[in-house]
């Protein structure tokens, strides 16, 4: 496909549609609380949407090598599940948990995608530390992303920030450009090399999203073909967001 620089006009819809993502996740996360199913955090995420008059991004959306379309509008994926885990009305959140929701909606027909990792109730101070660092670790890549820098920039920012604390930063998985379609053109990985990579222009719009685990950086997949989760059982948290590249500091479109 290419990198898409977007138009003005684009960037105008991009941006009222990262105000109605962030205005979902906003309601969204008080409804992370124990006893809810992850199937009730879907039910009320797409009804959130709809109510906007946007659509799902997810809903039947089919990746690369998938078998089978995405069966939900939201991903929940809790403790050492990754990302892309599927709700299910048997899968009860308990006090302790932390869990990741990912969500982007199509608004007036171009995409944009955000997530958070979020504890339910109380939660431990291992688990606490490490949903900090990810969230940290991602504004470290929205600060290197800025034209005349390139993608090997932010993923050297984030994996610099977060070798010190001897987490696992997860490489198959990666952001992505975002806008037009839900993953466009550059991939943008947790890690790199200073310099390398495609050069950041002015106009692009890209989604970066650290995924960091406590311990290993290898995942698995499961059966249904598209949870991921830790080769090693130890907890993962997912923090992103989808940002505007200008001459100065990056936009953030999706802010909370």
């Amino acid at each position: 496909m290419g990198i898409i620089i977007k138009t003005p006009e684009e960037i105008k819809i991009l941006r009222e549609g990262g105000k109605h993502l962030a205005t979902v996740f906003r309601k969204l996360k008080e409804k992370v609380i124990p006893g809810v199913s992850t199937k009730d955090l879907d039910i009320y995420a797409e009804k959130l949407i709809r109510e906007m008059g946007d659509t799902p991004a997810f809903l039947n959306y089919r990746p690369e090598g998938a078998n089978n379309p995405y069966p939900a509008s939201l991903c929940v994926s809790v403790n050492d599940e990754v990302v892309h885990g599927i709700p299910h009305k048997n899968r009860i959140l308990e006090e302790g948990d932390i869990v990741s929701i990912d969500l982007g909606i199509k608004h007036r027909g171009l995409f944009t995608d955000m997530a958070l990792t979020v504890p339910v109730g109380v939660v431990s101070k291992e688990n606490t530390k490490l949903m900090r660092i990810t969230e940290q670790a991602l504004q470290t890549g929205i600060d290197a992303a800025r034209a005349g820098n390139t993608v090997g920039d932010i993923g050297y920012a984030i994996e610099n920030f977060i070798h010190p604390h001897k987490y696992g930063i997860v490489e198959v998985l990666s952001g992505h450009g975002v806008g037009k379609a839900i993953h466009e053109d550059p991939y943008i990985p947790n890690f790199g090399k200073k310099g390398a990579g495609a050069k950041l222009e002015p106009g692009m719009v890209i989604a970066i999203e650290p995924m960091i685990n406590i311990g290993t950086k290898n995942v698995t997949i499961d059966n249904d073909g598209y949870t991921f989760r830790t080769a090693d059982g130890k907890n993962s948290a997912h923090f992103e967001h989808t940002i505007l590249i200008t001459n100065k500091k990056a936009e953030i479109l999706t802010k909370v």
